[in-house]
C-alpha cells in the first residue's frame, strides 16, 4: 500500500513540475497537481505541542450533546461491525463480549481525550483501516501499537503533517475505493452462514440494502420535511436518517426478528458451529488478552472479574487448572513407572 501510494504520489509530483496537469482549477486534471495546498507547506509550524484547552474553554450545548449521541450510536453499531470484519481479516477468532466492551471503552475514553485537545470530531475505529489490513495482510497488535506511536510523534512536526496533506485528492479517492471494496466484500461475506436461496433472506437483505442507500439520499433533500419545530430532536433525526448504515442495519434487525424463519434459515446453526470450532477458550483469551501481560496481572484479580471490560473467572480458572491436572497426570506416570521398576528389581 505504501509503495504504490509513494510511486502514485511522485508521478503526481512530476507530471505537476513538467506542467502535464493543468493550472486552472476547472479543467478537469488539476486535483492531482500536487502544489494546490502549498500554502499549507509554508505556513506549518516545524514544532508545535497540543496541549488541553488550547482552543479555550469547552462550550456545552443540548442540541450539541444530542447530535453527538446520535452520531456515537451509529459509530458504536459500526465499530462492533469493523471488530468481526477485522477478525475474520486477520484469521482471528470472532471477538468474545469482554473485549467487545473493552474496545466501545477505549473509544469512549480516546472522545474524551479528543475533546480535552479541542479536536472537532471524535475517535473510533476506522473502518478503511479494516480494509488495510486485509491489504497489507498485517494483523499484529504490535505493528498497530507502534504504528499509533509513530503517529503520536509525527503529528507534533508540523511540516510532516503538511507534506500529507499534499497528497492529490484523487490518489485518496483511489485508496479509500480499493478498501472500501474490500470491507464491504468483509461484510458481505457474512451472508455465507446464512441460506441465501431462502425468498425470506433475499428480501430482508435486498430491502435493507436499497432503503440504506435511497433514505439518507431522500432526507439529504428533503429534509424540511421532518422538521419538528424542537431543534434537539431535529438533529437527531437528521442524523439517523442520513446515516445509511443506521438505516439498512436497524431495517435488517426488525425485519430479520418479526419475519418468521428457522434457525438454521437465519444461519445461527452454522455460526454457532463454527464458533465451537474456533472459539477455542485458550487461543480467544491468548489473542484478546491486553498486551504485554497486563490482562494477567490486573484481570485476573477478584474485584476486576465483575468488570465488562475483562474476561469472565471461569476461563481463568480453567486455564489455571489445565497445568495442575498435566502435573497430576505426569505424577500418576512416574509414580507407576517406579512401581514397575521395583517389581523388576524383586523379581531380579
Amino acid at each position: 500500500v505504501l509503495l504504490g501510494l509513494a510511486i502514485t504520489w511522485l508521478i503526481c509530483f512530476a507530471l505537476t513540475v513538467t506542467n502535464a496537469f493543468p493550472s486552472d482549477p476547472a479543467v478537469y486534471g488539476y486535483l492531482a497537481r500536487t502544489d494546490i495546498k502549498g500554502d499549507v507547506l509554508s505556513q506549518a509550524p516545524w514544532f508545535r505541542f497540543p496541549y488541553p484547552g488550547q482552543w479555550g474553554v469547552p462550550t456545552i450545548s443540548l442540541a450539541g450533546i444530542f447530535g453527538i449521541i446520535a452520531g456515537v450510536i451509529s459509530s458504536m453499531v459500526e465499530s462492533v461491525g469493523d471488530y468481526y470484519a477485522c477478525a475474520r481479516l486477520s484469521g482471528a477468532p470472532p471477538p468474545p463480549k469482554h473485549a467487545i466492551n473493552r474496545g466501545i471503552g477505549v473509544e469512549g475514553i480516546g472522545c474524551l481525550l479528543a475533546g480535552a485537545w479541542g479536536t472537532g470530531n471524535g475517535t473510533t475505529s476506522y473502518s478503511e483501516n479494516v480494509g488495510a489490513l486485509g491489504i497489507t495482510r498485517v494483523g499484529s497488535r504490535i505493528v498497530i501499537i507502534a504504528g499509533g506511536c509513530v503517529l503520536l510523534v509525527i503529528g507534533m512536526f508540523g511540516k510532516i503533517g503538511a507534506v500529507f496533506a499534499s497528497i492529490p485528492t484523487p490518489l485518496i479517492g483511489g485508496l479509500l475505493l480499493v478498501m472500501f471494496g474490500i470491507i464491504t466484500a468483509v461484510g458481505v461475506s457474512n451472508l455465507q452462514y446464512v441460506d441465501m436461496n431462502s425468498s425470506r433472506n433475499l428480501f430482508i437483505f435486498g430491502f435493507s440494502i436499497y432503503a440504506g442507500l435511497a433514505i439518507p439520499n431522500w432526507v439529504n433533500k428533503n429534509s424540511q420535511v421532518l422538521e419538528t419545530g424542537i431543534l434537539q430532536l431535529d438533529q437527531v433525526i437528521q442524523v439517523l436518517l442520513t446515516t445509511g448504515m443506521f438505516v439498512g442495519g436497524f431495517l435488517a434487525f426488525i425485519l430479520d426478528n418479526t419475519i418468521p424463519g428457522s434457525q438454521e434459515e437465519r444461519g445461527f446453526l452454522a455460526w454457532k458451529e463454527t464458533c465451537q470450532e474456533e472459539c477455542d477458550e485458550i487461543r480467544v483469551m491468548e489473542v484478546y488478552n491486553l498486551p504485554f501481560g497486563i490482562g494477567t496481572k490486573f484481570c485476573t484479580s477478584s474485584w476486576v472479574q465483575f468488570l465488562p471490560t475483562c474476561p469472565k473467572r471461569l476461563s481463568v480458572y480453567k486455564r489455571k487448572e489445565e497445568p495442575k491436572s498435566l502435573k497430576q497426570e505426569n505424577s500418576f506416570k512416574t509414580s507407576s513407572e517406579r512401581e514397575l521398576e521395583i517389581d523388576m528389581d524383586t523379581k531380579i
